[in-house]
C-alpha cells in the first residue's frame, strides 16, 4: 500500500472506510474503537476522513450510534 500511495503525484485526502483501513493508515493516533475515531474526524483532517464502513453488518452500529447520520445531514430511514 504504501509503495502505491507513494506513486501519486497529489494526494490531497485519503478517505478511510472502515475500521481495517483506519487501523492501518491511523496505527498509534486513532482513538480507542470506531465509535470514538468517527466521533474525532476533525482530529485526522485535512489527512484523512475517517468513516464506518457501508455494510449491511454495520446496521447494529448505525442503530446504536444514531448521531452519524443525524450529523451527516443524510436523510433519516
Amino acid at each position: 500500500m504504501d509503495r502505491v500511495l507513494k506513486t501519486l503525484k497529489k494526494r490531497d485526502l485519503i478517505i478511510l472506510i472502515g475500521q481495517y483501513a483506519q487501523n492501518y493508515f491511523l496505527r498509534d493516533i486513532k482513538k480507542k474503537n470506531l465509535t470514538e475515531t468517527v466521533k474525532s474526524y476533525k482530529d485526522y483532517l485535512p489527512d484523512y476522513f475517517v468513516l464506518p464502513h457501508p455494510s449491511p453488518r454495520n446496521n447494529i452500529w448505525l442503530r446504536k450510534n444514531s448521531w452519524f447520520e443525524q450529523k451527516s445531514g443524510l436523510p433519516q430511514k
